[in-house]
């Protein structure tokens, strides 16, 4: 297994970072590399809302469909994914800080059941962790704005 856990403070009320993240339609808008969102259930937000992802990378574009596992707002929410012979289990969580702030916390679990898998997530975790990185950073000053 993988895990990258990328994390920003955010200058912006938790309701709005939460809402940015959790909120299919919003991250679609504020994350740089999704090209287009198209649902796969009818509720679009909360447990059980499908959808297929396509997003930018590199040069090419890569199809992912994913599915919220986990929703409680303000809090955290989950997304899986079963693609390319591994299980891509995000967790993104908000947390109010003493400061005012709010920290934004992405972990993204990698577990790889077939053999190239196995072998390729290792080579492409700097890869994610970089795009990873790129959406947060979106998220913050999309929030912060």
């Amino acid at each position: 297994m993988t895990t990258t856990r990328v994390s920003r403070l955010i200058q912006a009320p938790i309701e709005s970072v939460f809402e940015t993240v959790a909120h299919i339609e919003n991250f679609e808008r504020v994350a740089p590399d999704i090209i287009r969102i198209e649902f796969l259930s009818e509720n679009k937000t909360g447990v059980g809302a499908r959808f297929r992802e396509t997003r930018r990378m590199g040069k090419r574009e890569a199809s992912t469909e994913l599915e919220v596992t986990e929703y409680v707002p303000n809090e955290r929410i989950r997304i899986v994914a079963d693609q390319g012979g591994t299980i891509w289990d995000s967790v993104f969580t908000v947390e109010a800080r003493p400061s005012g702030e709010v920290e934004l916390v992405m972990v993204m679990e990698a577990r790889a059941y077939r053999f190239l898998a196995k072998i390729m997530n290792p080579l492409i975790k700097g890869m994610i962790r970089k795009a990873i990185e790129k959406d947060l950073e979106a998220v913050k000053a999309h929030c912060e704005s």
